[in-house]
């Protein structure tokens, strides 16, 4: 007879955070990651993804995160199963991405696919590029229930959970994406500040993302 273990789901929870950020690296020639009282702060001029040096398959990945109250544009998300690719500019990463869009769309929770086809559920009257790797969404509609899910300026709980093709984003306890798409099975884990003009025109922004309480359970 098989045995369950309440506590057996956090026995391989790991921090993905410590003070040297050893667990990350940036292959990107641009962007800024400091340990704050135990966050995670990131500050960059243009787009940019902090990612961990490992791979990742099947997962459970939570985070909470607070975005900074600023008058410029101000974006972020978690970038899953991400791929390393090199250009001739440089080193990329494109990949599954857990939206974080305080903007007046509210698409925080969404999942985008950074470099590649765009906006995968919900799906943008123009950006959105589904292709045979896109099976399913169980979700139908962005409705605002969904919408209202973040909260400015507050810190917001993500849960992001991979099951071979089985994909799931939570935001503060409602199921915002729940789709079967088979375009990757593992990659790495990015953290993105999407970039702030006014630190690229004058070198100081108060245009901080801020991340604590980041885990990992692999499955």
């Amino acid at each position: 007879m098989a045995i369950l273990c309440a506590s057996c789901a956090t026995v391989n929870k790991v921090s993905l955070l410590d003070p040297q950020l050893s667990q990350f690296e940036n292959v990107y020639p641009f962007g800024n990651a400091t340990m704050v009282d135990g966050e995670l702060h990131l500050q960059s001029e243009s787009n940019w993804f902090l990612t961990t040096r490992k791979t990742y398959q099947d997962f459970i990945l939570t985070a909470e995160i607070k975005m900074p109250d600023v008058t410029e544009y101000s974006n972020s998300g978690f970038i899953f199963r991400g791929q390393i690719r090199d250009l001739d500019q440089g080193k990329v990463v494109v990949g599954y991405q857990a939206e974080v869009d305080p903007s007046p769309r509210r698409w925080s929770g969404g999942l985008f696919d950074q470099g590649r086809r765009q906006w995968l559920h919900p799906e943008h009257p123009v950006r959105s590029n589904r292709d045979k790797d896109f099976i399913k969404s169980y979700i139908a509609n962005w409705n605002e229930e969904l919408a209202s899910t973040f909260k400015a300026n507050a810190w917001n709980h993500y849960r992001i959970e991979c099951r071979g093709t089985e994909i799931k984003i939570t935001v503060n306890g409602i199921l915002t994406t729940h789709i079967i798409d088979r375009k990757d099975s593992k990659g790495v884990i990015g953290l993105q500040h999407h970039g702030s003009k006014q630190l690229r025109e004058t070198g100081k922004s108060d245009n901080i993302v801020r991340f604590r309480n980041i885990y990992i359970v692999e499955l």
